[in-house]
């Protein structure tokens, strides 16, 4: 029975780092991290080998409950999983832990507000990329005019 940790970040070029470091400092013994995953898709490598993992008696820690998923249908689905096989859940900046009646209660409503937040950002960039297009501009990332470092080697070698 053991502290099993699961960290996320949504884009390659992000670093776990600081989830890393709260995770050891919650005491887990091992650490899953998906790197470049959105929270909404249900399944995911390495959380998929976390449950492959996972023993009665363990428990799964995560550093926020959106890294564990932003879907409350998804969210909701593995704490079910989790409780059937008798393993525990705590969120360690939220303090939740489904241990206790209200720890479960609350999860269920911090799960409402994590898909909330996700709603709400994908409207915020609905909203941004039509006043630019309504202003005439270009929204989103700007177009890469130098060749990246492999195809710079190859042009060479040609």
């Amino acid at each position: 029975m053991g502290s099993i940790g699961y960290a996320r970040v949504s884009a390659m070029e992000q670093n776990a780092d600081l989830q890393h470091a709260a995770l050891s400092a919650a005491g887990c013994d091992r650490i899953f991290t998906d790197h470049g995953v959105s929270g909404t898709m249900a399944s995911r490598l390495e959380l998929d080998r976390l449950l492959d993992h996972l023993r009665k008696g363990d428990e799964v820690v995560v550093w926020k409950l959106h890294r564990f998923g932003r879907d409350t249908r998804n969210l909701l689905a593995l704490m079910d999983d989790l409780e059937r096989r008798g393993v525990h859940f705590r969120s360690v900046t939220e303090g939740i832990s489904t241990t206790g009646p209200m720890g479960k209660a609350m999860l269920t409503v911090m799960s409402a507000f994590a898909h909330l937040e996700r709603d709400q950002l994908a409207e915020r960039t609905r909203a941004g990329l039509a006043a630019a297009a309504e202003h005439g501009r270009k929204a989103g990332r700007r177009d890469i005019t130098t060749p990246c470092p492999s195809a710079r080697s190859s042009m060479r070698r040609s």
